[in-house]
């Protein structure tokens, strides 16, 4: 009994060990909460020397998104389903309108632009059947933009980085593992007059995962018993998180090269002391954003 009170106390301490590591890794993918991208996005300031329309309001920049694939070919190692998004022009165009909260961009509908077309078509030919006029009066044309925002998921890499520890003494056990993955996106800006691509950039987004575990061994009543335990858990940062933040990425760089090329200005924002309320975020965007932050002027 000395031995079984023995075990099940270290499998306790164990236990105990594993949830504050579990608790520490789910702190440090908060794929839960949203992406930190998307607050930087919305915090973009205002767009400045643009043109205004008839009531004095800035007029957006009108971008198309046609289609974002997946051209890395890359499947899951069990069964044969993809191993990223298919889909991801959904997040660049979320990406797009989350700008000052829809402040900068005009996003057009072209993913699915044939069933517009034929919506319209359709509108016309019913009230042309019931008014004889088509539609004409009713239907606005259809918007055209300016810019078209390409690109795709252009690597998926797995295993990039992995590793692990482990002990074991005398029937208790422990063991912690770990694995990298990486996402690589690339986008570029293309100018509908002239087919110029304006922009290009490509983001990078590490996928982390880890695994740890304890187990307790032990022969009780002189060998004719065993009492074994076993526990872990394992935390896996989703792959569709990793390619939207590593998109909403993309388009915060292709914001700033935008202005250091002069195709667009903004406001600078109202710099904010550092406290310990904001610290926080000042460090999260340093972290993201490829222009510092610069610090409170006059002390």
């Amino acid at each position: 009994m000395d031995y079984l009170g023995i075990a099940i106390l270290s499998f306790l301490l164990g236990s105990c060990s594993m949830n504050q590591k579990t608790q520490a890794i789910e702190g440090d993918m908060p794929f839960t909460q949203g992406t930190p991208t998307k607050t930087l996005l919305h915090d973009m300031p205002s767009l400045i020397n643009v043109p205004t329309d008839g009531e004095g309001n800035p007029v957006k920049v009108t971008v198309a998104v046609y289609s974002f694939p997946d051209v890395t070919g890359q499947r899951k190692q069990v069964g044969l389903s993809t191993a990223v998004s298919q889909g991801a022009d959904v997040w660049v165009i979320q990406a797009l309108m989350a700008v000052n909260n829809g402040g900068w961009f005009t996003v057009v509908e072209r993913a699915s632009l044939d069933a517009l077309v034929k919506e319209r078509q359709l509108i016309r030919s019913t009230r042309e059947l019931y008014d004889g006029t088509g539609g004409q009066e009713a239907l606005q044309p259809m918007m055209f933009a300016g810019l078209i925002l390409e690109g795709g998921i252009v690597g998926y890499d797995t295993n990039t980085t992995s590793g692990g520890a482990g002990a074991r003494y005398f029937g208790l056990g422990t063991h912690e593992e770990y694995r990298t993955d990486q996402v690589t996106v690339s986008l570029r800006l293309v100018a509908v007059q002239t087919g110029e691509i304006l922009l290009t950039v490509s983001s990078t987004k590490t996928i982390a995962s880890t695994s740890n575990g304890a187990d307790v061994f032990r022969f009780l009543d002189l060998g004719t018993r065993a009492l074994e335990i076993e526990s872990g858990n394992a935390a896996n940062e989703p792959v569709n998180y990793a390619i939207r933040t590593a998109i909403e990425y993309g388009v915060l760089q292709m914001l700033y090269e935008g202005r250091e090329q002069g195709l667009w200005e903004w406001e600078e924002p109202v710099t904010a002391e550092v406290t310990e309320d904001n610290i926080e975020y000042i460090n999260l965007v340093d972290d993201w954003i490829p222009h510092p932050i610069s610090e409170k002027q006059g002390e």
